[in-house]
């Protein structure tokens, strides 16, 4: 801890050696001296007629979060023209005499034009105002800003450059913000083709090759360039085929198309390219991104820095394989020619996984064992999730036989006519099943979701983008290289995609444009964070899984037993286990009661009393902290409760829509449960964990939905397909349908073609 002026401040040592810079965005969050660079059309408002004070405000809020940090921050800044212009255009019109304005009469006045105004008095008028602004708002948090102007000469004479770099490097000790402008109000004009000339000649001509210099000169982490564009894109921004470009890397330049510079400033997107990739090139990591949006100006500085997927990262560093984004458009060409398939290619491809799947068993399982080792050396994962990651061959056996199941029941899938009208004569509607289009699964500790989803995929012809934990990295690798086996025998290859980038889950959410469906398989704090995150892309899954089982008055003593330890304790981690048992308050003290006890304790599950449960007992086990827990182990909670009907109300409670099932021999209290309960699977006499698409008879799920929209329950072949309608007629067109047309509607509905059962 250092002192100055009486004020104590935090300094750190950098946290890397500076001369490389960051490969990857999740490297970002090291970054230790950030350069924030603010473009004109940020600084100033839409009209022009003023400074974005509202914009200004949050990046100054962010600027000293990240300096509370421990960070070196600082501002490169324009506006002190644009400021300036506005203030001396606002003086000239105030000093129009009345009489002048009188004289040119009110329609003229409205058209009164303005000189011409010379950009060196723009900027002496302007930097004084654009100072005092920002030292008012960093005043707010506790920080002290200092101004520092400069021109090219600084940097290219020997002596101004050594004490520039003193008083910059003096400022970040004694924690001020510096914040740095060029001197508009002297600078001369750039000297012609004097750009770029090396990694130690930059010409100072604007704020974005002053950055840069800056930033290489100041041997800086992160350069972070804000304008009023989301990035750099492929072609100018608004264009049709306008894309934005995630990563940048140098050499790039040939595949972009330069538009027109910002509508104020003096830079453009070109100028900032080249600014980027000479400070690229002096070692400092660099991402041009949008600061004027409101719906992210907000906190995009903090998101760069978090290494979140904002704007365009300049990276030295091109991967091996291709980016998510083109991984996304290849999934969906690949699905597009996968759905174009007959019906017994898509099926002789699953068949195909299926023999792989045994095959190929020993590497699977060597692969597996490395996975199994790394978890259990880092001690990572806990016993219930190392369970999900450990594959066997009784595993991939039961994989195949389930992938088999797949392949006979897809037969009928895509292309399937579910409704036939005719609309009038010749003209007549179908609507036919097809593909929702691109799927993301996102799965934790399961490597045998990937075959299992695949073949779901292949099947309903979607294209697929798999995320799999890192914790089963050489598993879902080999299992993603016998997919794509399977799917070469006709040439879809591309259909099914594995990202191995460093994609956060909450980025891939983002994807709206290369994503229609995203399904985790996961943790329930996984499957809220991706709910949270996704924009825009729907997610189908459930979030938690809150299973019950009612134990009714008329139970049969043989079932009770079987059917409650089967739900908890045949695997206790899964989602479709028992967490809370519900008891008839006539059962307790009662032999059966003592016998459900007796079972529990010997499984060694450990019981959390209910509320009214514990006021029952004088010495009772702890009491729950909430009703509404996943114990997700051998743990559950008891409660009591009156009747079916208060059982019905406890789920509609603190159940989460998955699983409910009742235990009696009274067929009309199991109906009056089984039409009350409102859960997307609701059982009789039948364990919880039959609450699977395998055991459904689907083949494989995706996943388990507890939405109320397109899919319920376990997710098959089926809920991974949408319809579209199909018109064919002959020379129809509206206006003959009308009151004094020649044809009339018929709205007839047609048999459906015989569905091949075989």
């Amino acid at each position: 801890i250092r002192c100055w002026s009486n004020i104590p401040f935090i300094t750190m040592p950098l946290s890397r050696a500076h001369g490389k810079s960051f490969a990857h965005r999740s490297e970002l969050k090291h970054a230790k001296r950030i350069v924030v660079k603010l473009g004109s059309a940020v600084v100033t408002r839409g009209d022009e007629c003023g400074l974005a004070l509202g914009r200004l405000a949050s990046i100054v809020e962010q600027v000293s979060m990240l300096q509370n940090q421990g960070r070196e921050m600082m501002i490169v800044t324009s506006g002190a023209v644009a400021f300036g212009k506005q203030r001396l255009r606002h003086e000239i019109l105030l000093s129009q005499s009345v009489r002048q304005a009188l004289h040119s009469g009110q329609s003229q006045l409205k058209d009164m034009a303005i000189p011409v105004l010379e950009a060196r008095a723009c900027a002496a008028a302007g930097q004084s105002g654009l100072m005092a602004l920002y030292e008012a708002m960093f005043t707010q948090y506790s920080i002290c800003a200092a101004q520092i102007l400069v021109t090219n000469l600084d940097f290219h004479d020997e002596q101004k450059r050594r004490n520039l770099n003193g008083t910059l490097h003096e400022l970040l000790r004694m924690n001020i913000v510096p914040i740095i402008n060029t001197n508009d109000a002297v600078v001369p004009p750039p000297e012609p083709n004097s750009d770029l000339q090396g990694v130690n000649v930059i010409s100072v001509k604007d704020n974005d090759s002053l950055a840069a210099r800056l930033a290489v000169e100041m041997k800086t982490d992160l350069l972070i360039v804000l304008s009023d564009v989301e990035g750099l894109f492929d072609s100018p921004p608004g264009s049709d085929d306008a894309k934005l470009i995630d990563i940048f890397y140098p050499g790039d330049q040939q595949s972009v198309t330069f538009g027109t510079k910002s509508r104020v400033g003096m830079g453009g997107m070109e100028a900032k390219v080249k600014a980027a990739l000479w400070a690229l090139q002096g070692g400092t990591s660099v991402v041009i991104a949008n600061g004027t949006h409101p719906k992210i100006s907000g906190h995009v500085i903090t998101d760069i820095v978090e290494g979140k997927k904002v704007g365009t990262f300049f990276s030295e560093v091109k991967p091996a394989g291709p980016t998510v984004e083109q991984q996304g458009e290849m999934a969906r060409a690949g699905g597009r020619t996968l759905a174009a398939l007959q019906p017994e290619q898509r099926a002789e491809i699953i068949y195909r996984l299926a023999d792989l799947l045994t095959d190929q068993r020993e590497e699977i399982l060597l692969a597996n064992k490395k996975d199994l080792e790394e978890a259990e050396n880092k001690g990572r994962l806990a016993l219930p999730l190392l369970k999900r990651l450990s594959l066997s061959t009784s595993k991939l056996n039961s994989l195949a036989i389930g992938l088999r199941q797949i392949a006979a029941s897809s037969r009928d899938s895509v292309g399937r006519v579910i409704r036939r009208t005719r609309i009038a004569k010749d003209l007549e509607l179908e609507q036919v099943t097809v593909p929702i289009g691109v799927l993301l699964v996102i799965f934790e500790s399961r490597p045998d979701c990937l075959p299992q989803v695949s073949a779901l995929a292949i099947a309903s012809g979607n294209g697929l983008l798999l995320k799999g934990g890192k914790e089963a990295a050489y598993s879902n690798q080999i299992l993603h290289h016998l997919t794509q086996e399977a799917l070469s025998i006709h040439g879809v290859k591309d259909a099914v995609q594995l990202v191995n980038t460093r994609e956060e889950v909450e980025d891939l959410c983002r994807l709206d444009k290369l994503i229609d469906l995203i399904i985790p398989r996961g943790s329930s704090q996984l499957v809220r964070d991706i709910q949270k995150a996704a924009k825009g892309i729907p997610v189908m899954g459930h979030s938690e899984g809150i299973c019950h089982v009612y134990v009714d008055t008329d139970a049969s003593v043989e079932k009770v037993t079987r059917i409650i330890r089967d739900s908890k304790c045949e695997y206790p981690a899964a989602c479709n286990a028992l967490e809370t048992l519900l008891i008839h308050r006539d059962l307790l003290r009662t032999p059966l009661f003592d016998q459900i006890i007796d079972m529990l304790r010997v499984e060694q599950v450990k019981i959390h009393a209910g509320p009214k449960f514990a006021s029952y007992l004088t010495f009772s086990p702890s009491e729950v902290k909430s009703l509404r827990i996943e114990y997700g182990d051998l743990e559950c909670c008891i409660e009591v409760v009156d009747s079916v009907q208060e059982a019905v109300e406890h789920i509609h409670k603190y159940g989460s829509s998955h699983t409910d099932v009742i235990i009696t021999e009274n067929e009309e209290t199991a109906e009056f449960f089984l039409q009350h309960v409102d859960s997307a699977c609701v059982f009789w006499n039948a364990s919880t964990r039959f609450s699977d698409g395998y055991r459904f008879g689907l083949g494989a799920e995706v996943g388990i939905s507890t939405s109320r929209i397109h899919a319920r329950g376990p997710v098959g072949i089926e809920g991974l397909l949408t319809t579209k309608w199909l018109l064919r007629g002959d020379n129809h067109v509206v206006s003959d349908f009308s009151e004094h047309g020649s044809m009339k509607y018929l709205h007839e509905s047609l048999p459906l073609p015989q569905r091949n059962i075989s």
